[in-house]
């Protein structure tokens, strides 16, 4: 038996043993199935529908509650700088954490406004495989130029040293100790200017799409003169897209990142977030993201009632996912040295794969997107 198929037949019996459950949520309308059901015809009645309550109901709350977030996280930050103390220094971490969350639930949106001006990079600059990000964080820290201890001159620096990465590594990185004892220390102020400004670029975020006359008004009204979609086909395929890209970076950008199966090396400090101990702080927040976005917009209302499984099934996925990331070490290094948490990892790697296919093949084939169309990326 060919060593890639021994290895993907470990998975699947990895899968199945650690979540006997999901063989009784077969993937409805497969490619075997003799006799599929016809696709829907959708309205653009239905499809404006469930676009409003995507952007009403989980898009412009994600940027709002983003914004309050790295807000707090600037001032809690500023205020360590200022009184340096165990305290202090706990509390712009827990500020830290927080927006992490925030912004990782977000971050599946990756569409819109964000991808305008590099404001996502600007936020998350990641994955960054050359360790580009923390080689220019190290030589600004160790250049120690005044100028980029000021917000306003970051965005116009390399989104390498102005996102949460950069104040990761300030907060958590090789001689983030010595802000305890310096007031108002250059490394200190720095990181304070980075966070104001993932704070300032979440208010730019957030302020487009509040506008009523801006993207949401694109996005709620597909139609032959809106510039983001023609029709509702086009706005509910790119809502599906959100979806698609989100479970396949949770797999590839998030766990495969750093950890590619049993018989693949490890590299732990590869993993996002791994100083702050919030890799799987992270992953939970993308798939949290990806529940909401799913059950709140209503797509499970475009599904013929035949096909209703689909949506239960798709949501019981991601609930498997989101309890299993909550038992593993959130020390990375020890995750994945460890064999039972190493089991784990497999487990998310393949059901991961699993969810792609659920909202792709599946929900996608569905709602009649088109024989053989999808968003997976065929790996």
């Amino acid at each position: 038996m060919p060593f890639l198929l021994r290895s993907r037949l470990r998975l699947a019996l990895l899968g199945l043993a650690l979540l006997p459950a999901l063989t009784a949520c077969p993937l409805p309308g497969s490619a075997q199935d003799s006799n599929p059901l016809p696709p829907v015809v959708l309205t653009e009645e239905a499809i404006s529908a469930v676009m409003a309550r995507a952007v009403d109901e989980v898009i412009r709350p994600g940027y709002r509650n983003m914004h309050t977030s790295a807000t707090r996280l600037a001032d809690a930050v500023s205020a360590y700088c200022a009184a340096p103390s165990p305290d202090t220094r706990a509390a712009a971490r827990a500020a830290f954490d927080d927006t992490v969350a925030k912004w990782s639930f977000i971050e599946i949106v990756r569409d819109g406004p964000v991808l305008q001006e590099n404001r996502f990079e600007r936020i998350l600059f990641y994955p960054d495989r050359k360790s580009t990000g923390l080689k220019q964080v190290q030589a600004l820290l160790v250049r120690m130029d005044e100028k980029d201890t000021d917000a306003a001159t970051l965005p116009g620096k390399s989104v390498a040293v102005q996102g949460l990465g950069a104040l990761e590594y300030v907060l958590y990185g090789t001689g983030a100790a010595t802000m305890d004892g310096a007031k108002d220390s250059f490394r200190c102020r720095y990181g304070a200017a980075v966070a104001k400004n993932i704070a300032a670029t979440a208010a730019s975020l957030s302020a487009d799409w509040e506008r009523p006359d801006g993207v949401q008004r694109d996005w709620k009204h597909p139609g032959p003169d809106n510039p983001a979609f023609r029709d509702g086909k086009e706005a509910i395929t790119a809502l599906l897209g959100i979806l698609v890209h989100g479970a396949e970076a949770v797999r590839d950008q998030r766990i495969e990142a750093f950890y590619k199966g049993e018989d693949g090396p490890a590299r732990p400090r590869s993993a996002i977030y791994w100083r702050s101990g919030n890799t799987w702080n992270a992953i939970k927040g993308n798939l949290e993201g990806l529940r909401t976005l799913f059950s709140k917009s209503g797509m499970e209302e475009l599904l013929d009632p035949a096909e209703a499984s689909i949506a239960g099934s798709a949501e019981f996925v991601i609930a498997s996912l989101t309890r299993v990331v909550a038992k593993i070490d959130p020390d990375i290094e020890k995750a994945v040295s460890e064999p039972s948490e190493r089991h784990k990892m497999d487990f998310l790697i393949v059901n991961a794969r699993d969810l792609v296919l659920r909202f792709s093949d599946q929900y996608g084939g569905a709602i009649g997107l088109g024989a053989g169309f999808s968003f997976a990326d065929g790996d």
